[in-house]
């Protein structure tokens, strides 16, 4: 399908599009690789009437490390993330789990904030920063604030960034410890029927699409905490949750699917 008609605005810097979200409001969507929102609108699952481009937005890109922290800015690139050197030495699962999001095409245009703002619990990215623990930083009308991972996912596709703010950067500690991305799908570039994310050598572990966000496998990582094996913990991997049933798989294999993979994510972690 054709997407609506739109206006296209395009913006140099991220107070540029606070201003231009803030004048337009709830009919004004950010655009920077499109990824996300581009296919929804030509399914017209989206109808925005502006277009505000912050792809050429300054400052807004990078990977930078200082300390025990990792900053990366918005707008930076999954094949950035892929191919950064000082990324895969401070914080390796992430540059991991960029290089398995969808297909080259797909990395070379989407975005890190891109991704983490569309909030979809199917995708990579968030998961990884969930499991991190990272925080997010954004910029709206009142300055910039910080929003921990573990609040920023809010709902289906929905997330704690209000209507008039930008999401600027994020921030990940320097990983010290074993990690892992089990990633269940039928083609390399599907999105994932499940997936289970070990950070830390267990501190942290997310799963992928077995809810309506991205979620932290408390059970696990509390199990693990208090001596349990690698295999013990991951049995309660899908305890309280609710993965959506599809095509691709129904909501107890879903389940059954989170307790293998999370399991084989410890394993390898060395957990």
């Amino acid at each position: 399908m054709i997407p609506a008609a739109v206006d296209y605005l395009r913006v140099e810097s991220a107070e540029a599009a606070v201003a231009a979200l803030g004048e337009h409001g709830d009919e004004a969507k950010l655009l920077a690789g499109g990824q996300s929102l581009i296919p929804l609108m030509r399914l017209r699952l989206a109808t925005p009437t502006v277009l505000v481009d912050v792809g050429r937005a300054t400052g807004l890109s990078g990977i930078s490390v200082g300390g025990d922290t990792v900053s990366i800015g918005a707008l930076t690139t999954h094949s950035s993330l892929e191919h950064s050197a000082e990324l895969a030495a401070a914080c390796p699962l992430l540059a991991h789990v960029a290089s398995v999001v969808g297909d080259p095409a797909v990395r070379h245009r989407g975005t890190l904030g891109g991704s983490l703002a569309h909030a979809d619990p199917a995708s990579d990215l968030p998961a990884a920063v969930l499991a991190l623990g990272g925080t997010l930083v954004v910029s709206g009308p009142g300055g910039s604030r910080e929003i921990a991972a573990t609040d920023f996912f809010t709902g289906f596709l929905e997330s704690d960034l209000a209507a008039d703010e930008v999401l600027t950067e994020v921030r990940v500690p320097v990983s010290t410890g074993g990690w892992s991305y089990q990633k269940f799908n039928r083609r390399a570039q599907d999105w994932a029927i499940v997936g289970a994310m070990v950070a830390e050598g267990g501190a942290g572990v997310a799963l992928v699409n077995m809810a309506s966000t991205p979620i932290r496998a408390s059970s696990v990582e509390a199990a693990l905490a208090g001596g349990a094996s690698a295999a013990d913990a991951a049995a309660g991997a899908a305890d309280s949750t609710e993965p959506p049933t599809d095509n691709q798989a129904d909501g107890p294999y879903r389940q059954h699917l989170a307790r293998v993979l999370t399991r084989r994510a410890l394993e390898a972690a060395g957990a």
